[in-house]
């Protein structure tokens, strides 16, 4: 198990589902959006400075260089989906079902309500070392979460993984994957995007009675609906 990061110095949102706008500073806003938009490699610092309606120094002033740009943005980002992952946790109590529920909804909701940090993830390989050993160690805490829970479950019957740790890295990667595809235009909302992947991702740990596809339920049981709370 990896030593638990910091909280994040962000302002903490009044509950784990609630986002309202974005709040950064303009210098990190303009740089999401350029990497996003360019790649970090395709943009540069006095494209940055110039969409910031800033000189190169001042821009200097505040960051050492588009590396700590970059590294500052993917560990505000992780601190805030681990804060909110917590958070959910922690409301839905000691039993790992609605837990894990809870945990994956939480992922999901931030992943379609924060596309332009999310994204940012892709960018991983262009941290050097240092930033990207601390940003590897945030994300990993995030994974052993996940898999606690589900061990938790296995040990209650509640799933039946025989690959737990497959299983959390498959569930994370599905999750992840809403920022590169979710619209806020699109046919379904960020709430019915995170109850869809609560149950494909309950299929996936192995939750008995889950709904395989559009199929019948699974012979073990009824089929599984989302716990009150993540419906």
């Amino acid at each position: 198990m990896s030593t638990e990061p910091s909280q994040s110095t962000a302002a903490h949102p009044q509950h784990w589902r609630s986002y309202g706008p974005l709040t950064l500073h303009p210098i990190l806003r303009h740089a999401m959006e350029a990497f996003n938009e360019h790649g970090y490699h395709g943009t540069s610092v006095r494209d940055i400075a110039g969409r910031v309606g800033v000189t190169v120094p001042a821009l200097y002033y505040h960051y050492d260089n588009k590396q700590a740009l970059l590294a500052t943005l993917l560990e505000t980002s992780m601190k805030d989906v681990l804060d909110r992952c917590r958070e959910a946790a922690a409301e839905a109590g000691d039993d790992p079902l609605p837990r894990f529920c809870g945990m994956v909804e939480s992922i999901v909701l931030y992943m379609a309500n924060r596309k332009g940090l999310a994204f940012l993830d892709t960018e991983i390989r262009s941290l050097e070392p240092a930033n990207r050993a601390r940003y590897v160690a945030l994300r990993d805490y995030l994974e052993h979460m996940l898999l606690d829970t589900v061990r938790a479950g296995i040990a209650q019957g509640a799933f039946t993984t025989p690959i737990p740790a497959d299983a959390v890295r498959a569930v994370l990667i599905m999750c992840q994957g809403v920022a590169n595809w979710y619209r806020e235009n699109g046919p379904l909302s960020a709430e019915e995007v995170a109850e869809r992947h609560v149950l494909l991702s309950l299929g996936t740990v192995g939750h008995p009675g889950t709904v395989r596809g559009s199929g019948p339920a699974a012979p073990h049981g009824p089929a599984t609906r989302v716990p009150r709370g993540h419906r």
